[in-house]
């Protein structure tokens, strides 16, 4: 085993990179970087029945996003390739060859029939079910017999009786299993295929990897790595199992839970910073010493510490999620900010994808207005609804506003002056706000709020002059008329 540390995160082409995933692979990156090893891509791609066209390039293509990178992997080789699991049938083979000659594996030819009946019945009886170990020493004539009938078999591993099997878990400790909680479990499949617990020891011991952090949901895979490693003589790496990932409720995260968007493409389609993405998926299931929670990821390296691996479950908090994003975007460059809120107005209809120079210069403006409220990109059609929207839709709260008493004076005053202004920018826009108080007397919320309500449909909103001009003169005057109107002023 090298004394480098190596750890690999090990994706099924099945779909699109899931957070839990995504958290996978951020923590092993952390972990290379932090003691200056290397991280190792591999495709774990047995599965073919539930692998996607597209599947790999995707998974690949948002952990490039989310800021991870790699040292080895199929797209970029390495030296303990290859690095996809369906390339690696020969190495396989080889080591399943010497299990069998060994008598550490054996041919089974149970059907699934058979195998569900088996099941069936000790479930009957109040155990539970696990392979009885029937095709374990079956005779050359047994074999043959089925070799007749045209049974393909599977291979299962010989689990060791009377075995203890112990790793020190580096998130939760000693863990203990026994042999006898195992049957004889299948390393190949009937089709020729290695299953996971197999083929990911063989590689894992070949690619000389040190350290393994996974989720807890393979805790009870370990023990049967184990066995691999301890059948062909080898050292296994350490182990480490992160816990599970919690909605809001307290219950774990499903793919079928519509609250709580799983999947990292579709952050990146709503407008998320990945930098921000990165910072909220390390602190799930990892705390850093102290209170600080934003850490840019050349600091996350050099803090990470996998003492502080949190034996708890993480919670998913979709607002803190947006909190920690909206910090990012209050703290990026304002071209980056345009950039990133810019296209969810082409495609919600907003804007055209071909505007002119003047266009251009006027959203880029609105924009900036809400650089420090926006809490994700695509968020900025909603908070811009009234710069597209001519009519206003007053809701309560706005039209308990325009019923108080001073209202239709600050509005009558406050549209006279509009009318007589031939500079209308903010700074106009401002001295005139501040003449309506002078001439009415009213001031405070009893002038900005009619005044913002009036003009914007809103009770709060960005820089009220600022907003103002952009939404033009034409419009403003036209909708302080309307309310008049309304208010029979």
């Amino acid at each position: 085993m090298t004394n480098q540390v190596r750890v690999r995160y090990a994706p099924s082409p099945t779909g699109h990179l899931h957070i839990g995933n995504a958290r996978t692979a951020l923590f092993n990156y952390l972990y290379a970087k932090h003691f200056n090893g290397k991280m190792v891509i591999r495709i774990e791609d047995t599965d073919d029945k539930r692998n996607v066209a597209g599947g790999e390039e995707s998974q690949l293509k948002f952990l490039k996003w989310l800021g991870v990178d790699w040292d080895e992997g199929a797209d970029i080789g390495g030296d303990y390739g290859p690095y996809r699991q369906m390339e690696r049938l020969d190495i396989y083979q080889k080591y399943v060859d010497e299990l069998l000659e060994r008598g550490l594996a054996y041919k089974c030819y149970m059907t699934e029939e058979e195998l569900d009946e088996e099941r069936e019945g000790q479930r009957a009886k109040g155990q539970v079910p696990k392979y009885s170990g029937a095709h374990r020493d079956l005779t050359a004539e047994q074999i043959a017999v089925f070799e007749e009938e045209g049974r393909k078999p599977s291979i299962r591993f010989r689990v060791p009786d009377n075995t203890t099997y112990t790793f020190m878990d580096m998130v939760r400790g000693k863990i203990t299993f026994e042999s006898s909680d195992f049957g004889d479990w299948v390393i190949v499949k009937k089709s020729g295929i290695p299953t996971y617990n197999f083929a990911v020891a063989i590689d894992d011991h070949l690619m000389e990897i040190t350290n393994v952090l996974r989720g807890e949901e393979h805790i009870s895979n370990t023990p049967k790595q184990m066995m691999v490693y301890e059948a062909f003589g080898w050292e296994p790496p350490q182990f480490g199992h992160m816990t599970l990932i919690l909605n809001e409720e307290r219950k774990k995260l499903s793919k079928r839970d519509q609250h709580i968007l799983q999947f990292i493409e579709q952050y990146h389609n709503l407008g998320y910073l990945p930098e921000a993405l990165f910072n909220f998926i390390a602190l799930l299931g990892w705390s850093p010493v102290g209170e600080e929670e934003i850490f840019d990821k050349e600091t996350l390296i050099s803090i990470f510490d996998p003492e502080r691996l949190s034996t708890s479950a993480a919670i998913f908090d979709r607002h803190k999620l947006k909190w920690m994003n909206n910090e990012y975007i209050k703290a990026a460059d304002l071209g980056d900010v345009i950039e990133l809120a810019m296209p969810h107005l082409v495609e919600a209809g907003k804007l055209s994808a071909n505007m002119d120079a003047a266009t251009k210069e006027w959203v880029e403006k609105v924009i900036a207005l809400y650089k420090d409220q926006l809490r994700y990109g695509a968020e900025i059609v909603e908070l811009t609804d009234m710069f597209f929207n001519k009519e206003i839709a007053f809701d309560e709260g706005a039209m308990d506003v325009l019923q108080e008493e001073q209202v239709p004076e600050v509005l009558q005053v406050f549209t006279d002056k509009l009318i007589h202004l031939e500079d209308f920018s903010k700074d106009a826009i401002k001295a005139q706000i501040k003449a309506t108080q002078k001439e009415t007397g009213h001031r405070g919320k009893r002038l900005f709020m009619p005044i913002r309500v009036a003009t914007t449909g809103q009770t709060h909103g960005p820089e009220l002059p600022m907003a103002i001009e952009l939404l033009g003169k034409e419009d403003v005057v036209a909708r302080l008329d309307q309310v008049l109107n309304k208010l029979d002023a």
